[in-house]
């Protein structure tokens, strides 16, 4: 396989009363004070730790088995103690490397960061008060909006549905006794540059697993809306505009098309919601879509005061988790959804992150409860099966696949209770089951816990 990676190694009170005689008594002859609960030193001693109060956890408890299956590539991992923030084992984790598609969970918290989980995007349309039959339809970024029928659902469960718009507009024009549309304007301004990010390949396009990034679209420029991989129309902000004035009907027999800003005196006659961030994130850790995470990672850079344009996306998301405190060095990003090999992110930051989620840090905590669980749920809910099933329910993660780019970032609660966050990258010439490698390593590092030895 060609190294597609080689260029980016990117946590006293003496007892007193009745009786108290003989406590002394007992103090004096056995030097010994007594609380009500845990022994501990005595008043008049200095509170020194006791041997079991200072020694360090036992690492004792070796992975370096199911580390070494060469399956797993060139391996890079880190797994931390999430309430200590300890580094329990170390393979490579502070080297940047590609991500997939577990740089959607940064993308998610700088979101959750900026706009909030019940955020809602908003498609419009407006009118030319000086000339009612020239209007305008404004996409905010919601690339979910259907043009599914009533009782269809599209990929994108609970999507506003364009037949409400033009269920307003119709309802304008019979109130305005308006009765034809003679010109439609098409405004996909709100994101800028690009819909495409250069280092894509466009075979991600023509498989179905991206379309261009634009602020109107149907369905995400699915041909088939209910289809994860469906073909793309490929030009997704005509189409959109086509089946508007398709719907519309008689209304816009004869319109013709325009594209640009809407002029700022135009006034709204129609509008519908997206569901709330919450649920777009929700759906997209369990499908991991990638045309939604980087209309969400847009929206987040725009809300945060960039251009939204994917050159913007690394300052926006440093910008937006600068609170957090967390160590951005050697973190390169390129776009939202980790479909670039030039993403550049160590693993060490991603289990970083991932102490913050599971502190539910801000609004983090709506990550922490929408990630998949090991043989439960999304990309995970067949995994974890057989020899390693004793980790289902046990870990929560997110996936991620590129050629040559196997990934898993999460928590897990570990067997004796100890909360871990933890990052695999198996990179390169990986093995046909390296996904059962990854989890059986992870399995290990479920068993091992606090215990867990970097050998």
């Amino acid at each position: 396989m060609v190294n597609r990676l080689k260029n980016f190694p990117h946590y006293k009170e003496v007892l007193i009363g009745a009786g108290s005689g003989l406590i002394v008594l007992v103090l004096l002859l056995g030097g010994l004070a007594f609380t009500p609960g845990t022994p501990g030193p005595s008043a008049s001693e200095s509170a020194s730790p006791t041997p079991s109060e200072s020694q360090a956890p036992m690492r004792t408890c070796s992975v370096a088995e199911e580390a070494a299956n060469p399956s797993l590539g060139t391996l890079q991992a880190v797994v931390l103690n999430s309430e200590t923030g300890e580094v329990l084992f170390d393979r490579g984790a502070d080297i940047p490397a590609a991500t997939a598609s577990v740089l959607k969970s940064l993308t998610i918290a700088a979101a959750l960061e900026s706009v909030g989980p019940t955020h809602q995007i908003s498609t419009k349309v407006f009118v030319d008060p000086a000339n009612t039959s020239k209007i305008s339809l404004v996409g905010g970024g919601d690339i979910t909006l259907s043009k599914t029928a009533a009782g269809t659902e599209s990929i994108y469960k609970g999507a506003p549905k364009l037949s409400s718009l033009v269920a307003q507009v119709r309802a304008w024009a019979t109130s305005n006794a308006v009765t034809q549309i003679s010109e439609i304007n098409l405004d996909s301004t709100f994101f800028q540059g690009s819909g495409w990010e250069s280092s894509w390949q466009r075979s991600s396009q023509v498989d179905g697993w991206i379309s261009e990034v634009t602020a109107l679209q149907l369905d995400g420029d699915r041909t088939i809306p209910g289809a994860l991989t469906s073909p793309k129309t490929g030009r997704p902000v005509m189409s959109a505009g086509e089946q508007f004035k398709l719907e519309l009907g008689d209304l816009a027999l004869n319109a013709s098309f325009s594209q640009g800003s809407t002029p700022t005196n135009f006034v709204e006659i129609a509008m519908v919601q997206s569901q709330p961030m919450s649920q777009w994130i929700s759906n997209i850790l369990l499908t991991s879509e990638n045309l939604q995470t980087e209309a969400l990672g847009k929206i987040a850079a725009i809300a945060a005061g960039s251009n939204g344009t994917f050159e913007s996306l690394d300052e926006a998301y440093k910008k937006i988790l600068a609170p957090t405190d967390l160590d951005f060095s050697g973190v390169s990003v390129r776009d939202a959804s980790g479909l670039s090999y030039l993403n550049a992110v160590t693993p060490k930051f991603m289990a970083e992150l991932m102490r913050k989620v599971d502190a539910e840090y801000g609004e983090l905590g709506v990550l922490k409860t929408s990630l998949a669980v090991a043989g439960k749920t999304g990309s995970l809910a067949s995994r974890y099966k057989g020899d390693i099933a004793d980790a289902a329910g046990k870990i929560a993660a997110k996936s991620g696949y590129l050629e040559g780019v196997h990934t898993l970032n999460g928590i897990i609660t570990a067997k004796d209770g100890t909360s871990l966050t933890f990052t695999i990258y198996a990179l390169e010439d990986v093995g046909s089951d390296v996904r059962l490698a990854i989890d059986t390593l992870a399995t290990a590092f479920y068993r091992c816990g606090n215990s867990l030895s970097n050998e």
